[in-house]
């Protein structure tokens, strides 16, 4: 049974019922004239009725009796022609009524109709199309006012976008090269023939892990600019499953010392099979990080002989990579904010010296900038549960042959 939905309050239906009243109020007072004006006339250009009159009148009592039928039948005349005038009157009012409502939604959708079109442009320009303008054709309206106005502001935008990505990516290089100069200071400090102290050893590993970091974390902001406000070049089509299993791979040696299980019920499968199947279409650089990134966090941040599930899935419209990890049970308010950058959780993520606080950012901002989505979700039974979606791709020739 469809349940009957009350119709939302736009400026279309405001308009409609508007202009319809306006119309219906305009016919109502034109009816109201032409009965006064036609009621009116009757009187005076009214002929005698039809039927057949009394005898001449050959006395006075015979005339007034003439008279009175006479008055009579025009009275029942003009009664009967009211009562048609008025049932008349009352057709042509639900006519202009249903009239008056389709005029009205016919103008308000015309006149609305700009707005429409400069909603739509609007919505479809987006971080990595700034440069686009609405550029509205017409009279100098307000609706010409307020499509300049948005072009003003979409010009502000891409202005202050470029100047971030200029200085991220300025500040990010510039500060790899004092970076260099002291570790490399470091390492000829620690080559002198002469023998270092202990202290000054330990410092100088010390200073070097430090810097290892922050060459890390302007790694990480490079990263996520390019990311967020960087144009996508280079697309191909690419395969979560291999990109995943390489990543497990290359951290074989990792897993090993944390004493980590991996379950990934595609790693048995060869590619081409039917579990090799989630492929997207993107930036292979931005995805291999995005990939890499999820496993670190898988890694780094597990208990002591836990374990890690990983899976790709689709459903012909998306691509998924799944990654499960375990460890402690976690507040999902607190899990919900690990996409943003600087966000970690407890004192182990806090204090870690290998994370920046940028690895799940990353990932969501590749995700976001291929069109696809990062899902985050605390498992009741410890851990977390990491779930990429992007837009499916299909499967290359050579591959599915």
């Amino acid at each position: 049974m469809r349940i009957w939905r009350r119709p939302a309050r736009t400026v279309r239906l405001r308009f409609t019922v508007l202009y319809g009243a306006m119309f219906l109020l305009s016919a109502v007072g034109l009816l109201v004239i032409t009965n006064l004006v036609g009621l009116g006339g009757t009187r005076v250009s009214r002929s005698a009725p039809p039927g057949t009159p009394p005898v001449e009148p050959t006395t006075l009592a015979a005339a007034t009796e003439r008279i009175a039928w006479l008055q009579t039948q025009l009275s029942d005349t003009h009664a009967a022609q009211s009562r048609q005038f008025l049932i008349g009157s009352a057709l042509a009012l639900a006519v202009m009524a249903v009239v008056s409502l389709v005029l009205g939604r016919l103008i308000a959708g015309r006149v609305l109709r700009p707005l429409r079109m400069i909603t739509a442009a609007t919505r479809r320009i987006s971080a990595d199309n700034l440069h686009e303008r609405l550029a509205a054709q017409g009279p100098a309206d307000e609706v010409k006012d307020l499509a300049d106005t948005i072009d003003d502001l979409l010009e502000r935008l891409e202005s202050s976008f470029a100047a971030q990505r200029r200085f991220v990516a300025n500040a990010s290089h510039e500060l790899r090269t004092p970076l260099a100069t002291m570790r490399a200071s470091l390492d000829v400090a620690l080559a002198k023939p002469e023998p270092v102290p202990a202290q000054t050893a330990a410092l100088a590993d010390r200073l070097r892990t430090e810097l290892d970091q922050v060459d890390r974390l302007l790694e990480g902001f490079l990263m996520l600019a390019r990311a967020q406000h960087g144009a996508l070049t280079d697309r191909t089509t690419l395969s979560l499953h291999q990109l995943a299993t390489a990543a497990l791979h290359a951290r074989t040696a990792d897993i090993a010392t944390n004493n980590l299980t991996v379950r990934s019920p595609a790693a048995a499968d060869t590619p081409g099979t039917a579990h090799d199947s989630a492929w997207t279409q993107g930036n292979r650089t931005l995805i291999t990080r995005m990939i890499d990134n999820v496993i670190d966090n898988a890694i780094t941040h597990n208990h002591e002989g836990g374990s890690i599930l990983l899976a790709t899935t689709t459903d012909g419209a998306t691509a998924r990579l799944v990654v499960e990890t375990g460890g402690r049970v976690l507040d999902q308010r607190q899990v919900d904010r690990l996409a943003q950058p600087f966000q970690r959780l407890g004192a182990d993520r806090t204090h870690s010296g290998d994370g920046s606080g940028l690895g799940l950012s990353i990932v969501a901002a590749v995700a976001a900038a291929h069109g696809g989505t990062l899902d985050l979700r605390a498992r009741p039974e410890g851990g977390l549960r990491v779930v990429i979606s992007l837009p499916a791709a299909a499967v290359p020739a050579e591959v599915a042959a």
